[in-house]
């Protein structure tokens, strides 16, 4: 039975605000304030200290280097990534610990459970599959799979042998793993027949032949997961069991540059076109390794389970390397939440003891509207400590979330991070506190986080302004965009300059330093977890012969957080009808996947324009979110307003 805590409230400075017990702060590994203090008077010495915690191969020669757009951490150091998740535990006597559980989602198949030992032999033999393939140092590997061992099993043998990994979201369609493969020249993709989903069979491997024709992938390996018969390519396909099958089960370790290239990961743009997110391998290990051990206050024993996906960068940092390189044992659930009820989480919590539990508000909304009686008929006293990702979580979903699955017992750890910066940036410690609906916390030790104004200066507390990040950089902070540093310096340094990376989110700050992240200030939309260019969904609609025009705008949802709304203007002589809405959507469900469909397709005459031609997405913005439409004294056809006002309810309780 873990360790259970009882709470200490005090007077609140908000309506509701948690703070840790002393028996919370003695377990933590952090709880004396004074932490954030020292790490910010010296970032350098702060993580080049924690940097230690891990194994190097040779130590660096200088912690922190800074040069416009080219700044890096651990500089001559080399380390491997694969080694700290796995040979580090076992050469100190803790191969025997359960590194990894494998939920199905048929609950008629048993879990699987590997020992670190076990772990270490599967991803030595794959590592040594791929090195027969002719996979060397450098060479840039695909991963389209699914939530079972081997997607875990592939990225340690990639980082293993330092050939950078770029995972694609299984439910992505064809063209999104075809654009991100020819952009990353992937040589090998590592793929499954198929995988189970809310109790039905997808077949993947379709997607994956179809994704990688036109690409420079030679090779592609296919997990046999579904125990059908799945048609394969001669000369190219390849089974995952046959390519392991006689491998020898040790492979040493590529001793890596702490600045070379440990895994490439895309994510939406404005632009509409992804972008390749470069992450380093030394800053990386030393921010995943930390953040995890501190934010999810994890101990020897530990079970711990993050939700998400291993296409995400939350599946990378906080399902793979950070959990592992903790020496914990960190689950994984093929299937839906909803399979075969709406109890399955509870179910898994209770029948591996789950410890710590780090998953999505769009989730917890989905279990709220379906009240306590599923959790409630399961054990969850195994769980220690709750977090949140992704989003900003709401009031209510955050309060049931501790009270129906916490017990009032856990602290919620609502982090703020993004693809970019690779490990979280803003939360609030377990030993620390204070744990508050809606405010994600402080930023992490060791990391300068601001609120600016749009000219630069700091803004007042309570008020709003954009999330900045100042130099020394987070260690994890992406180096770049694949291909592209022009567009990674105009995006992310031109607003304030080289020294001051932005966010491009919305926040507030109170006197404390606890943060409040307030939404997107750009057009990426965040549905369900999963980010999303409003531009990505406008550029799928364009495709269909049918659309002249079209503009795709956020709305807030209960369940998803965000979901588009479409604006389709029509060619001449095509009539709006539900046949066509039904086209347009199978097309964004092809092009993009299921998240990028719109929740609603307005067919409309006009939309509003600048006398420039530009289409006022605020407009539209604000009719989805029936919020004041503000000024229109520039728009060409102000008269568009009004009718699209008819066709959304605008106005309408």
């Amino acid at each position: 039975m873990a360790e259970l805590v009882n709470w200490v409230r005090k007077d609140p400075i908000e309506e509701n605000v948690f703070w840790p017990s002393d028996d919370l702060k003695e377990r933590s590994w952090v709880s004396d304030e004074s932490i954030y203090e020292q790490a910010k008077a010296d970032p350098e010495a702060f993580w080049a200290k924690h940097a230690e915690e891990l194994h190097w191969f040779k130590k660096w020669d200088k912690a922190y280097e800074f040069s416009p757009h080219n700044y890096k951490w651990f500089g001559g150091g080399k380390i491997n990534l694969s080694y700290n998740s796995l040979d580090r535990h076992i050469k100190e006597g803790r191969g025997d610990r359960i590194a990894l559980i494998w939920e199905p989602e048929p609950i008629n198949e048993p879990a699987l459970k590997l020992t670190y030992s076990e772990l270490h032999k599967r991803v030595c033999k794959f590592a040594n599959a791929l090195k027969e393939l002719g996979v060397r140092k450098g060479d840039s590997i695909g991963i389209y799979l699914p939530m079972i061992p081997e997607a875990v099993i592939a990225m340690q043998a990639c980082a293993r042998i330092g050939a950078p990994h770029s995972v694609v979201f299984s439910a992505f369609s064809p063209e999104s793993l075809r654009d991100r493969m020819i952009d990353a020249k992937a040589k090998v993709v590592i793929t499954a027949d198929g995988y189970y989903r809310r109790g039905k069979a997808i077949r993947l491997k379709q997607n994956a032949d179809n994704g990688t024709a036109g690409t420079p992938v030679e090779k592609l390996i296919v997990v046999k997961r579904l125990q059908e018969d799945t048609p394969m390519t001669p000369g190219r396909d390849l089974w995952y069991h046959d390519v392991v099958a006689d491998q020898p089960e040790t492979c040493p370790a590529e001793e890596m540059d702490s600045e070379d290239l440990s895994f490439l990961l895309y994510t939406s743009g404005t632009t509409g076109k992804p972008k390749g997110i470069m992450h380093t391998t030394g800053g990386y290990a030393v921010q995943a390794h930390l953040t995890a051990k501190w934010n999810f206050d994890l101990h020897e024993g530990d079970v711990y389970w993050c939700t998400a996906d291993v296409g995400w960068i939350t599946g990378h940092t906080y399902i793979n390397y950070g959990p592992l390189m903790n020496g914990v044992t960190t689950l994984v659930y093929e299937g839906s939440p909803d399979t075969p009820d709406y109890g399955r989480f509870w179910s898994i919590i209770e029948k591996h003891k789950v410890t710590q539990l780090y998953t999505a508000p769009t989730a917890i909304r989905m279990f709220v509207k379906q009240g306590d009686d599923w959790p409630n008929k399961h054990d969850l006293s195994s769980l220690r400590l709750l977090g949140t990702v992704g989003e900003p979580i709401n009031v209510d979903a955050w309060l049931w979330y501790f009270n129906v699955i916490g017990g009032g017992r856990c602290p919620i750890i609502d982090t703020w991070w993004q693809t970019e910066t690779g490990a979280n940036m803003v939360n609030s410690l377990p030993g620390i506190g204070p744990f508050v609906p809606t405010v994600a916390g402080r930023s992490f030790p060791g990391i300068l986080g601001h609120i600016l104004d749009s000219g630069g200066s700091p803004v007042p507390a309570g008020e709003g302004g954009y999330l900045a990040i100042y130099s020394p950089f987070p260690p994890a902070l992406t180096r770049g965009i694949y291909g592209d540093m022009e567009r990674f310096a105009k995006q992310y340094f031109a607003e304030y300059g080289p020294e001051r990376y932005f966010t491009s989110d919305g926040a507030r700050m109170d006197e404390a330093g606890n943060i409040r992240i307030t939404g997107r200030v750009d057009d990426v939309m965040n549905v369900a977890g999963h980010r999303l260019a409003t531009a990505e969904v406008e550029s799928a609609l364009a495709q269909n012969d049918k659309v002249s025009e079209v503009a795709v705008v956020s709305r807030p949802h209960d369940l998803k957080g965000e979901v588009p709304v479409a604006f389709v203007l029509l060619r001449a002589g095509v009539e709006p009808s539900e046949d066509i809405r039904k086209e347009l959507m199978a097309t964004v469900n092809s092009v993009i996947g299921p998240t990028g469909r719109p929740d609603e397709i307005v067919f409309a005459h006009d939309v509003p324009k600048t006398r420039s031609g530009k289409i006022m997405r605020r407009v539209l913005k604000a009719l989805v979110r029936n919020e004041p439409v503000g000024d229109l004294t520039t728009l060409q056809n102000p008269e568009s307003v009004e009718h699209l006002k008819d066709q959304v309810g605008y106005g309408e309780s």
